[in-house]
C-alpha cells in the first residue's frame, strides 16, 4: 500500500501554490449554478408557505361557520363568546412571550389544562345541539371560558413569581 502511494506522489506533480488554469472561471460557473438552484428552492418554499396560510385560512373560516356554540344562541351570547375568545387569545400570547427554559413546565401544564377544557366545551356544544335544557348548558359553557381564563391568569402569576424570585436570587449573588 505504501509503495502505491509513494509511487503516485512521485509520478505526479502537484502545484501547491497556484490553482490550475481556468480555475476562477469554473468556480464562478459553479457558484452561479448553485445560486440558481437555491433561488428555485427558496421560491418553492415561499409558494408552499403561502399555500399553507391560505389552507389554514379556509379551514378556520369553514370551522367558524359550522361551529355551534354560544354565538349561535343569541347576539348577546355571540358578544360574550367573542369577548372570551379574544381574552383567551391575548392571555395565551402573553404566556408565550414568557416562554423560556424556566417557565416551560408552567406553560405546558396550563396549555394542557386549556386543551382539556376545550374538549369539555366540545361536549357542551354537542349537548346544546341535542338537548332542550339550554340554560344549564349555556351556563356551563360560560363557566368553561371563565375557567380557561383563570388557568391562564394563574400560569402568568406563577411565571411572575418565578421571575421575581429569579431576579431576587440574581441580586443576592451580585
Amino acid at each position: 500500500m505504501e509503495d502505491k502511494l509513494l509511487h503516485f506522489f512521485n509520478n505526479n506533480e502537484f502545484d501547491l501554490y497556484e490553482p490550475p488554469k481556468n480555475h476562477l472561471k469554473r468556480f464562478e460557473k459553479k457558484l452561479n449554478s448553485d445560486a440558481k438552484r437555491s433561488f428555485s428552492w427558496i421560491s418553492m418554499s415561499i409558494a408552499a408557505s403561502i399555500l399553507l396560510f391560505i389552507g389554514f385560512g379556509f379551514g378556520t373560516f369553514y370551522k367558524s361557520n359550522n361551529d355551534v356554540g354560544l354565538a349561535n344562541v343569541s347576539p348577546k351570547m355571540r358578544e360574550a363568546q367573542n369577548f372570551f375568545v379574544s381574552a383567551i387569545k391575548a392571555e395565551i400570547i402573553e404566556l408565550e412571550k414568557n416562554r423560556n427554559l424556566d417557565t416551560e413546565a408552567i406553560i405546558e401544564s396550563a396549555l394542557d389544562q386549556i386543551e382539556e377544557l376545550e374538549d369539555k366545551y366540545k361536549i357542551f356544544v354537542e349537548e346544546l345541539k341535542n338537548s332542550g335544557e339550554q340554560q344549564k348548558i349555556i351556563n356551563a359553557m360560560i363557566e368553561n371560558y371563565q375557567k380557561r381564563l383563570e388557568v391562564l391568569k394563574n400560569a402568568l402569576q406563577q411565571i411572575e413569581i418565578l421571575e421575581s424570585n429569579k431576579n431576587l436570587r440574581d441580586e443576592i449573588y451580585i
